[in-house]
């Protein structure tokens, strides 16, 4: 049986694709996705009805008084200073869910490292998700400024990955 994490992750590459319709067998489990009208995904199990989860916001609360600003320690500015300086950066996301690899096998060199000079759509690393492996490209021309994520490291759905200074 797959697990939950796999069903969400085959929710959201259905959603995206032109597939109305997707069924899986394996071990007597079976999973049958089918898109409805409108861009919302249902699903079911044989094994166990699955139904979807609307979040719900939780109800507003009466606001507090403001209370004085503190100033920040030194530390605290330099970590805002860096937030804003990567703001002013690109972030290469991930798309999906599933495991950061740096380069197509453990022997062989990363696809870029900091320093690194990328062109739009040039491999940057690979992401495994199902048994799959996904060429991530950079959206950008620029420079690797940082890698965010480790070799081998979970990466979640929109999840940055490098931070690029584009030209």
């Amino acid at each position: 049986m797959l697990k939950i994490q796999e069903i969400r992750e085959l929710i959201k590459l259905i959603d995206k694709s032109s597939i109305n319709e997707f069924k899986y067998e394996n071990d007597g489990s079976k999973i049958v996705l089918k898109k409805n009208a409108g861009t919302a995904v249902s699903y079911q199990t044989e094994e166990v009805p699955v139904q979807p989860v609307v979040n719900q916001a939780p109800p507003a609360r009466e606001s507090a008084p403001a209370a004085e600003p503190v100033k920040a320690s030194p530390e605290v500015q330099q970590e805002t200073k860096a937030a804003e300086e990567d703001a002013s950066l690109h972030k290469v996301v991930s798309p999906m869910v599933g495991t950061f690899y740096s380069a197509s096998s453990p022997e062989d060199d990363p696809f870029v490292k900091p320093g690194d000079q990328v062109s739009k759509d040039s491999v940057v690393c690979i992401i495994e998700a199902m048994k799959l492996f996904n060429e991530i490209e950079s959206e950008v021309n620029g420079e690797i400024v940082k890698v965010l994520v480790e070799n081998g490291q979970l990466v979640e759905y929109g999840q940055p990955l490098f931070l690029v200074k584009a030209e």
